[in-house]
């Protein structure tokens, strides 16, 4: 009878590494897919060292982007007529935003706070999401709360900045 005993624990105890591990790469997987996704934009306005930014003043909006004269701020960056910037909630016609150009065309996203914690907004609702794994699956509310908290903080300054 004893050996029965040992099989059930040690089944029970491969399954509790295999939901363990499979919960910590699904959580895993989430923030990086949240840092991957906020990187894209991120990079250009926090690394802005040798990049050209300026402002635009928005003049016309698309159904996804919206369009605007280019005036340069800092030494090298060239003024031009119309460069476009992503259309969100936080762009309006008639505005005129802080910008850095993305390298190799006229696409321009917002720099300063505003941008910046607008590019990381991806990453706070990963935050969020991967805390309900954490949570649920691995059974570490601790850790989901704190994770919870992060990604509710960035969202809600992203959202008051922008």
């Amino acid at each position: 009878m004893p050996s029965a005993v040992v099989s059930t624990q040690g089944a029970q105890a491969a399954l509790r590494f295999g939901r363990f591990a499979a919960m910590g790469t699904v959580a895993v997987l989430i923030l990086i897919a949240g840092v991957w996704a906020s990187w894209g934009t991120a990079q250009h306005v926090m690394l802005t060292k040798g990049r050209e930014s300026g402002t635009i003043r928005v003049t016309s909006c698309g159904s996804d982007t919206c369009s605007g004269p280019y005036t340069p701020r800092s030494a090298g960056s060239t003024a031009r007529t119309t460069v476009v910037i992503e259309k969100t909630v936080a762009v309006r016609k008639g505005q005129t935003y802080t910008v850095v150009v993305k390298p190799g065309g006229d696409e321009v996203v917002r720099s300063g706070p505003a941008g910046v914690l607008y590019a990381w907004v991806p990453l706070g609702g990963a935050l969020l999401l991967a805390s309900v794994v954490v949570a649920g699956g691995l059974r570490r509310t601790r850790i989901a709360w704190v994770m919870a908290g992060a990604g509710t903080v960035l969202l809600t300054a992203a959202f008051v900045a922008v």
